[in-house]
């Protein structure tokens, strides 16, 4: 092209613009359909203003606490050779804050290594707790051990590769459980001898040797020398004390009877403990937590069909009195009135239940079970907390037969008598409640709207993934965790020992209702708020966004980080949080960014606190890698989002690491700057500019709502965005004049009003877009980012 016709064009280029400019200004060329002087504006009451479990079984030797030993994602049960699985994104009731005892320079990162056996005396080392002084052996090891902390101990479940061997080969493992067994032999029922932390270094030596097999060893011999451990210690009579300087020496024991994952060797162990448990004077002690472990080594021992926990059962079958006393007595205690309470019976009824699948005794179970829901009182009765476990744990288990114990309709009849809230934020979106007020209910859908277009800044998604259906989403909240706990299962039959779960069930499928369970908790400013009710709507649009498939669909749990710490950096920075747990963990400097990417669920703080930092770290230092990993994960090429994550290896650890430190000196103490929008300044409803958002766009069937912009020379991209609102409005692009569905350049056009359009390179000056009404909608809001 010769230089003086290029010229001429960039000369007529700049006249159009103007002459656009000028007709846009007067209502010349007017869209079709709107009058030159009328524009759509916001509809009355549509603007919108601005938040660990069940299913998880951590690996053999980490601390289950209070995790419920249900049953895992897709139905699939887990193996002493399988790991975890989770069934649904669950977030933790409390994500606990990291262990603070070890220091990042002990633990790997400048630290300097004792190889040797130092001079220092076993107190300073254990003062110190440098992992490469756990390499000593012998009584050395042994007091060692004994002098640790809980929190020098605890680190160790974290302890750097290069450490493992040296701190847990099974020469070293089976010295310490020696120390343990002797220990047990004379305990006088209280810590005095420090036998607690002989055995929780023994579950940590099991939780790494879990991950780290290839470094540190088999345990071929080990898984005896516990057993023999963990009878010695309850063949002594001051093992059941009924006191509070017991009640940890008791709970680790009965962990510790789950570590080797040999449930046949401890069926006689579960009865003791069970048939030990006296409310009045063991919940005074705290000595409760000792149940759940027990419940966790009967689920292992069904679900794996192990045939030793098969004949150990059929030989004494008084593990099933023990249970159905253990509830008996616990009910009046338990029932309503404290969320791990309520869990522990959980736990036990379904154990119970789950004890059919051992034919030889399912009839007895099948009539306990009977009995638990005949004896309650009914739906609403005074016992109605065991009513509602008992039919939970029919639905789980035996349902074939939902007519002999009358729980069939259970969940319907549970949802009517306690779920009276019905309230619809727009026709995609509506909550479920149990007892909340017209205020709350406006705050809680005036904040989930709200977050629709601050998700799509962060994200830059081009709308729903293909084959996604799931445009309404049902939120259910409950009146506090206990009746989460309770009805949460009786109603929706999922586990709830967590602060919140996303139930994305099967998008692509018809009818598919995809759903969050929550509940009300103290709110900072007094009064009461639904508890995780952000984080879990990120959990939504992430699935429907940037997740192809349904929950876990051919990716290998090594998605947790991005899951888990998109909802927690979404959600404290669109609510203005400072996420002070994450800076704390910062400061600790745990884990390698290479490491995080390979994060499963399992422990709360690197799932939540390292999710967050992760994902912060790489939207705000790496963000065209976020982008090359999300056209994978939308395209459901989980190989292929593997290889990004593989090809960045440790290439980023220490810059990581240098952001950590910046992190906790002050750098994350500010929301993260992702763009931030505005509502559109103009008077001219139908402009729009640059990061600003417009409310309450309508139009009837067949109409349209129009918009531009003046896009500015040098731009490299611009996106609109429309979310939210009632219909099904389609989003037409062009750059010539004004967008219709017969003259444009490009289109999103989905089953709802979730609608992106993203133009690389526009030309300067105006360009169009428009929202036209496949069917009516109201309440829309549209967005531009460039």
């Amino acid at each position: 092209m010769s230089t003086a016709r290029l010229l001429r064009l960039q000369q007529l280029a700049r006249f159009l613009t103007l002459v656009m400019a000028l007709a846009l200004t007067f209502g010349l060329f007017a869209p079709r359909g709107q009058a030159a002087t009328v524009a759509p504006s916001p509809s009355a009451g549509d603007t919108a203003t601005a938040p660990a479990g069940a299913g998880e079984l951590p690996p053999p030797g980490a601390d289950s606490d209070l995790a419920s030993p249900s049953e895992h994602d897709r139905g699939t049960t887990p193996t002493e050779d399988a790991a975890p699985q989770r069934r649904a994104y669950q977030d933790s009731d409390s994500a606990p804050a990291e262990a603070p005892a070890p220091s990042a320079k002990a633990f790997g990162l400048g630290a300097e290594a004792a190889g040797t056996e130092a001079a220092d005396s076993e107190a300073a080392d254990a003062a110190a707790c440098n992992p490469a002084s756990f390499a000593r052996t012998g009584a050395a090891l042994v007091r060692l051990v004994k002098a640790a902390s809980y929190d020098c101990v605890d680190g160790l479940f974290r302890i750097p590769t290069e450490y493992a061997a040296g701190a847990f080969r099974e020469s070293q493992m089976l010295t310490v459980i020696e120390a343990l067994r002797e220990s047990a032999r004379t305990y006088k029922g209280d810590d005095g001898d420090h036998i607690s932390q002989l055995m929780y270094y023994v579950q940590a030596g099991y939780s790494v040797q879990w991950t780290k097999a290839d470094v540190v060893g088999p345990y071929d011999r080990l898984p005896a020398k516990i057993s023999e451990a963990v009878h010695t210690f309850f063949a002594n009579p001051r093992s059941l004390d009924a006191t509070t300087a017991n009640a940890v020496p008791l709970e680790r024991a009965a962990v510790l009877a789950d570590v080797p994952r040999r449930p046949g060797d401890y069926v006689d162990v579960i009865k003791q403990i069970l048939n030990a448990y006296q409310p009045e004077t063991w919940d005074k002690a705290n000595l409760l937590r000792a149940v759940n472990p027990v419940t966790l080594v009967l689920y292992r021992g069904v679900n794996s069909q192990d045939p030793a926990f098969r004949a150990a059962v059929l030989a004494d079958p008084g593990v099933l009195d023990a249970l159905n006393g253990f509830i008996l007595r616990a009910k009046g205690h338990l029932l309503d009135r404290d969320r791990n309470n309520s869990l522990t019976l959980n736990n036990a009824i379904d154990e119970l239940t789950r004890l059919q699948a051992i034919a030889e005794i399912a009839p007895r179970s099948r009539a306990m079970v009977k009995n638990l829901v005949d004896t309650s009182g009914g739906i609403t009765g005074p016992d109605w907390p065991l009513r509602a476990s008992a039919g939970a744990s029919v639905q789980k288990f035996d349902q074939a037969n939902c007519g002999y114990y009358g729980t069939c309709d259970d969940p319907q009849r549970f949802k009517d008598a306690y779920l009276p809230v019905r309230h619809t934020c727009s026709p995609t979106l509506r909550i479920l409640g149990q007892d909340l007020t017209a205020a709350q209910l406006a705050t809680a859908c005036a904040s989930l709207n709200g977050q629709d277009v601050f998700f799509h800044s962060v994200s830059r998604d081009k709308g729903p993934v293909v084959d996604d259906n799931n445009a309404a989403l049902e939120v259910v909240a409950f009146d506090s965790d206990v009746q989460y706990v309770v009805l949460g299962r009786a109603i929706l039959n999922t586990d709830t020992n967590n602060g919140g779960i996303y139930l994305e069930g099967e998008p692509a499928q018809a009818g598919n209702q995809a759903r969050f369970l929550a509940y009300e908790e103290p709110s900072r400013s007094g009064g009461y708020e639904i508890r995780n009710l952000n984080h879990e709507y990120t959990h939504y649009l992430d699935a429907r966004f940037n997740l192809w498939g349904s929950f876990r669909q051919g990716w290998d749990g090594k998605l947790v980080w991005w899951t888990e710490g998109l909802a927690e950096v979404v959600a404290t920075s669109y609510l203005k949080q400072v996420n002070q747990a994450a800076i704390d963990s910062a400061a600790r400097h745990s884990y390698r960014l290479s490491e995080l990417f390979d994060t499963d669920y399992g422990d709360q703080n690197r799932v939540y606190q390292w999710g967050y930092l992760a994902v912060r770290y790489m939207l705000e230092q790496h963000r065209s890698d976020v982008d090359a990993l999300l056209a994978e994960w939308r395209a459901g090429d989980w190989a292929g989002s593997r290889a990004i994550t593989t090809a960045i290896g440790t290439r980023y650890d220490a810059d990581f690491d240098s952001w950590l430190t910046r992190c906790a000196a002050g750098a994350c103490a500010t929301v993260p700057e992702f763009p931030q929008f505005k509502a559109c300044e103009s008077g001219d409803t139908r402009r729009l500019d640059k990061n600003c958002v417009r409310t309450g766009v309508s139009a009837t069937t067949g109409n349209y709502a129009h918009f531009y912009i003046n896009v500015p020379a040098g731009t490299k991209q611009i996106r609109v965005t429309s979310s939210g609102g009632t219909g099904n409005g389609d989003l037409y692009y062009h750059w010539g004049g004004w967008a219709y569905t017969d003259s444009y350049v490009t289109r999103s056009a989905g089953p709802d009003n979730s609608e992106t359009l993203t133009v690389t390179n526009p030309p300067a000056g105006y360009v169009f877009f428009s929202l036209h009404a496949q069917q009516g909608f109201n309440g829309v809001t549209v967005s531009s980012e460039f």
